[in-house]
């Protein structure tokens, strides 16, 4: 059957399509990557070097920062990175686990005040931290949690963005017949949550897991406020120390050494996690 002109002009304007489409990705990936490609190049580069402009070539100081960010007495960076790892790590356990059981307990629990509490998680999204800094800060100080790793952990609990995903999945993916299944043959409700539930919404919790992980990997705002002692302080708060130094102990390689650091946890946990992000994402933006 020959080819009739109305057809090759669609195949035409198709292929135009994919091309702009295809353009716009890799322009968009460009100025993705480009930004990590600077912070790789610098890293590896001096003070001076760095002041000179911008670079293709890596420098040939990347063991030297590394040494010189290891041995600054006024910067402790393997405490800073143990101290975020275990803010990070407990944050996005302890939110991860309780929106899904929050989720869960929304949706396959009929009661009075279900709309209205649903509702009222929902407009708690709208709320930014910094209003509610202050407050926060006079009630952890009265209980004398200050400095201290518990008011950067146990607020995650709390998470109602995570929730309305775990909710939103759980729409998607959990038929009842399920857990109405379980509750015939005798299982608890946190048994069916913990045995039956959570396995099923495995794509949904590694999402969120990165998410938070790196939300509170980045937080600097809160942990600022909270943690004094050097001891505590969180990765991004050293990193904020170094670029505050003075004019004559400044130095750019150091900086840009500690951010790429800082950025190499989160890559490890993306890449581990990663293959359930498409899968979670799909799953948990469509209601089925």
């Amino acid at each position: 059957m020959a080819h009739t002109p109305r057809n090759q002009s669609e195949k035409a304007t198709l292929a135009a399509r994919r091309a702009w489409c295809y353009l716009v990705l890799v322009l968009i990936s460009f100025l993705c990557l480009f930004f990590f490609y600077v912070l790789v190049i610098n890293s590896t580069r001096t003070h001076f070097e760095i002041q000179k402009g911008f670079s293709l070539l890596p420098g040939k100081s990347l063991i030297t920062n590394f040494q010189n960010v290891l041995a600054d007495a006024n910067i402790p960076v393997i405490t800073g990175i143990r101290n975020s790892l275990i803010v990070s790590a407990c944050s996005a356990a302890f939110s991860v686990y309780f929106s899904a059981l929050t989720a869960y307990g929304i949706y396959a629990y009929n009661f009075k005040f279900k709309k209205a509490a649903f509702a009222i998680i929902l407009l708690i999204m709208t709320m930014p931290t910094q209003v509610s800094a202050l407050g926060f800060l006079q009630l952890i100080t009265k209980m004398g949690l200050k400095n201290s790793f518990i008011p950067l952990i146990l607020p995650s609990i709390a998470a109602p963005t995570v929730f309305f995903f775990m909710k939103q999945y759980l729409d998607a993916s959990l038929p009842m017949e399920i857990v109405e299944a379980a509750r015939i043959d005798g299982a608890g409700e946190f048994y069916t949550f913990n045995k039956i539930v959570l396995p099923i919404m495995k794509p949904a919790l590694a999402v969120q897991a990165i998410f938070s992980f790196v939300a509170s990997w980045n937080n600097y705002f809160i942990p600022a406020l909270v943690l004094d002692s050097a001891d505590k302080k969180t990765l991004p708060i050293l990193i904020a120390q170094l670029r505050s130094a003075d004019f004559l102990k400044f130095d750019m390689g150091k900086v840009y050494m500690m951010v790429a650091i800082a950025i190499l946890p989160v890559i490890i946990v993306y890449l581990l996690l990663s293959k359930f992000i498409v899968r979670g994402v799909a799953l948990g933006g469509v209601k089925g």
